[in-house]
Parts: C-alpha cells; structure tokens; sequence
C-alpha cells in the first residue's frame, strides 16, 4: 500500500475562526489530527536501547504505551521503559517484561507532554535485562500525539 507524507499541523473541521455565537455557523471548530509513531521491539540479550519515535516542535504528547505482548525469559528482572535520551524514565516508568501487560506514562511526564518544546525531541526505548540471557520477549511502544498544537492555556469558568 502506497504512504503519502505531507507537513502539518493538520486541521480538521470547516470553521478556522469565530466570528459570532452560532454552533455549526460561526463559531471555530477545528482540531488537530492525532498523530501515532511506534515500534515494535525484541526484547531479548542484553541491555539495549532503541530509538522509538521523533516527535515535532511544539507538540502536545497525549499518550505514551509499552505494550508487553511477549514475556522475557531472562534468568532474572527484564524492563523496558520509554524517555529521551537524556532521562530514560521521562515518559514512562520500567515496565515489567516478565508479564503481559500496558504500562502507561506517569503523571512525572505531564509537564513534558504538555509541549514538547521548541525542537524536536527523540523519544528511545530503554531494555535492561538483568542477566542478559533471555532469548523471548517482544513490546509494542507507541506515542500519541497532536502536532504543533499551539495550546492555549487560558480557561473562563461562568
């Protein structure tokens, strides 16, 4: 199947700006399109790290998941956690390879996914495996997010 890449951020919806009170005639409803970038992984041997995802300037990550869809046989602990290369924690916790299961980000990594900055960032994955003789194991990683989102943090509550 044929892929089209385009720059964004992408819109969607048919009012850009609001111009009065109306719903559906005059009042902006455009949003941004999610974004997905992922990696399967094998998680077996010794301690690794792997690159996951780029995630453009100015992007509001929404989610991040470690899905543990194959256990590692290591002898002792196996983990996997998702970061950047300069905190290997900053999205998610070390998940456990030993069981199946979804790891989510931590509420630490809030501040981070608010707005990523005005650079791209890499987001890496990080196994360690305590023994580094486990010879199964596999995680699917992905990373939600909407691009160039230009958040607006002021809130009128009536």
């Amino acid at each position: 199947m044929g892929k089209t890449t385009f720059s964004g951020p992408v819109l969607a919806g048919g009012i850009n700006e609001t111009t009065g009170s109306t719903l559906g005639a005059n009042v902006k409803n455009t949003g941004h399109v999610t974004m997905v970038q992922g990696k399967d992984v094998a998680v077996t041997g010794a301690t690794a790290n792997t690159n996951i995802a780029v995630i453009p300037a100015n992007s509001q990550i929404l989610f991040v998941h470690v899905d543990v869809t194959e256990v590692s046989n290591d002898t002792n602990a196996a983990t996997f956690s998702v970061g950047t290369t300069s905190n290997a924690t900053a999205f998610t916790a070390a998940a456990n390879l030993k069981a199946l299961g979804r790891t989510s980000q931590s509420a630490a990594a809030l501040g981070l996914m608010s707005n990523v900055g005005a650079s791209d960032i890499k987001v890496v994955g990080v196994f360690t495996g305590t023994d580094g003789d486990g010879n199964t194991g596999a995680v699917t990683t992905s990373v939600t997010y909407a691009q160039d989102n230009s958040l607006q943090r002021t809130f009128t509550i009536a």
